[in-house]
């Protein structure tokens, strides 16, 4: 598929999410639920594991194609490194959940500012990255405390709040600047990212992400690794995405498991955000490397990302 070809799945995609994102925040705004009871977290940590995770298990195509892995060996060599840099991360969570909590934040943000399609400016990418995890302190400053008491402790998580609602007051009228200014060159991008802050600003935080990662970056970066992956077909990349999925519900009934005596919100959350942030992980490791040189080394230029490192 050549990049004028590929233009059109990514703007519907864009389009279909901005308008879900909207609709979605409206609603949240007149029904008023939080989605954070037991129900709600159940709900939309399945919807993660279901359509979010599975953008991730199809780093076995960037295995392949990057570093040229035929031999068993060579993939339970690759195996092994991915795990252990997930190990490390839950790791660092499990003895300084604080740390672990900044970095997977900025590591989030960094990684969530590739989605936004070329020509986009660097500072909008950043602004845009991180809104969906800064902006939720507007209005829902309790709710997200709650959710990060889950994993760093209620008290330490007390302490970041002001902090991250003080940032959130600095990011909005940047983000909405930069919103203004990329609508002149780039109305699509631009309704994407005021979507993504409308989103995230007025729906409850994890009604905000779970639709975040999964209409928008997980959707977006399957486009990009169908049309990345060239001659694959798609019952191929069904095939590379179904043994590491079938990994993570293994280690998540495991997680489940070895966290028995959690309180179950605390599970759930604790097994979403540690699990995506242990994944993400070894995951930028390998698709970084592949958007910052253009999304070309499959033999296709993407028009989200084509020529465009940022």
């Amino acid at each position: 598929m050549n990049a004028a070809s590929f233009i059109k799945p990514l703007r519907i995609q864009g389009l279909a999410f901005s308008v879900l994102a909207i609709a979605s925040a409206i609603f949240a705004e007149v029904w008023g639920g939080s989605f954070s009871d037991q129900s709600g977290l159940i709900l939309l940590a399945t919807l993660i594991l279901l359509l979010g995770v599975p953008h991730g298990a199809l780093d076995t195509i960037f295995a392949y194609k990057l570093y040229d892995l035929r031999k068993l060996a060579d993939w339970i060599l690759f195996t092994l490194i991915y795990l252990l840099l997930a190990a490390l991360v839950v790791a660092i969570w499990w003895w300084a959940p604080m740390v672990f909590l900044i970095l997977f934040l900025l590591i989030s943000a960094a990684h969530f500012s590739g989605d936004p399609e070329q020509g986009t400016p660097l500072l909008t990418r950043i602004l845009y990255g991180g809104s969906i995890l800064v902006l939720p302190a507007l209005l829902h400053s309790g709710e997200m405390g709650r959710l990060f008491g889950f994993l760093v402790g209620t008290n330490p998580a007390a302490s970041l709040m002001p902090w991250i609602t003080l940032l959130a007051w600095i990011w909005l009228p940047c983000a909405v600047l930069s919103v203004i200014l990329l609508a002149w060159s780039n109305g699509l991008g631009a309704l994407e990212i005021g979507a993504v802050l409308v989103l995230s600003v007025v729906a409850p935080p994890l009604l905000a992400f779970t639709l975040f990662f999964c209409g928008m970056h997980s959707a977006r970066h399957i486009l990009r690794t169908i049309d990345y992956s060239g001659n694959f077909s798609r019952s191929l990349l069904a095939i590379s995405a179904f043994l590491p999925m079938i990994g993570v519900l293994v280690i998540s009934v495991g997680a489940w498991e070895f966290l028995k005596e959690k309180s179950l919100d605390e599970r759930i959350v604790q097994i979403v955000f540690v699990g995506l942030a242990a994944l993400t992980v070894p995951h930028m490791a390998l698709v970084e490397r592949v958007r910052l040189s253009g999304w070309i080394k499959g033999g296709a230029k993407l028009s989200g990302t084509e020529n465009n490192p940022n």
